[in-house]
This record gives structure tokens, C-alpha cells and sequence, in this order.
């Protein structure tokens, strides 16, 4: 086993947000689990990352009970569910531990924000040596408002940019039928 996914993120928290409604892809957890199932098929380790922002109140503070997969997504024994404080699945948890114990030196990522987290997941996975394969339709974002306070980014405009930040520098861009038949 060289690879592992890594699902970032895709958990109840966010569907609980008025943001929700704004969602680039409401199905990220349909198109990860299409990822999970392609994933366990070649024997590549699947990796779920959940967000925590202990004591903060929120959705995301584990007494909340909404730091969760969403429905339809559920790790299987030896599937290592890490929890991260940080934007990156990297620097709170010992993702970079497991993955080098077990050999892997390259990642699928998908998952929410498509330029957060995701992203920065990708970035940091690229400077730690790994070959990173970002799968932007299994990930999902938000509009960004604009700090004026009276414009926001669209969420295609915030996809293109993301991918067009990644490609040929941290990751390679790629869709899950490519994935499916490669």
C-alpha cells in the first residue's frame, strides 16, 4: 500500500450552518463515498479527518454532537478517524506519522473547504514530500464574502482558483471517473 485518501472535513457540522444553503456540492458525501469505495477496492488506505473547535460553542465543539461524518460515510476497522484543530489535517494530529509508517507517499484528498482545509492539506502534503492528487468535484466551498462587506466570490470562481493554485505546483487536478479508470 503507497496511497491513502484522506476525507477532510465531511461532517455534520457544516450542514448545520446557514451556509449549507449555499453549498457549491450538496452530494460531497455521495462523491466521497464513490472515493471511499474506489479507495478500499485497490486496497489504499482511507483516512477521515473531522474538525474540532473544543469549547468554542459552535457546531464544531465536539459537545455539539454534530462532529461527525455525514450520513452514508463510515470508516471501516483500521480506518484512523484524527480530529485537527487547525486548517491543515497535518499539523494537530499524527496524519504525517501514519502515513510514512505505513509507506504511503501518495494521497487522493477531497472533502470541505475546497480552499481551505482541502487546500491547505494539499499544500502541506506537497512540501512534506508527497504526491498529492486533489479531486475538486469531491470537494465543497462556500461564497467568500469580500471584506467591503458588499461582494462575495462565487463558489466556481473560488473552484477555478483553487485549482488553478494547485496544478503542476502541489497537486495534480483530477475527477473521480479519471480516478476510477486510472
Amino acid at each position: 500500500m503507497t496511497k491513502a485518501l484522506i476525507v477532510i472535513d465531511i461532517q455534520e457540522s457544516f450542514r448545520q450552518r446557514e451556509s449549507w444553503a449555499r453549498v457549491s456540492t450538496p452530494d460531497i458525501a455521495g462523491r466521497a463515498g464513490r472515493l471511499v469505495d474506489l479507495a478500499r477496492a485497490a486496497g489504499d488506505l482511507v483516512v477521515w479527518v473531522l474538525h474540532t473547535e473544543p469549547g468554542t460553542g459552535t457546531v464544531f465543539d465536539e459537545d455539539s454532537g454534530f462532529v461527525r461524518l455525514m450520513d452514508g460515510l463510515k470508516p471501516e476497522p483500521g480506518e484512523p478517524v484524527l480530529r485537527k484543530t487547525s486548517r491543515n489535517a497535518f499539523t494537530t494530529t499524527n496524519l504525517q506519522q501514519i502515513l510514512t509508517a505505513q509507506g504511503i507517499r501518495e494521497l487522493v484528498l477531497c472533502g470541505i473547504q475546497t480552499e481551505q482545509c482541502c487546500e491547505t492539506t494539499a499544500r502541506v502534503a506537497a512540501d512534506l514530500g508527497f504526491d498529492v492528487t486533489f479531486v475538486t468535484e469531491a470537494t465543497a466551498t462556500f461564497p467568500i464574502p469580500h471584506r467591503n462587506g458588499v461582494d462575495e466570490l462565487a463558489v466556481e470562481d473560488i473552484i477555478e482558483r483553487t485549482e488553478y493554485a494547485l496544478s503542476g505546483r502541489f497537486a495534480t487536478i483530477s475527477t473521480i471517473a479519471e480516478l476510477a479508470v486510472g
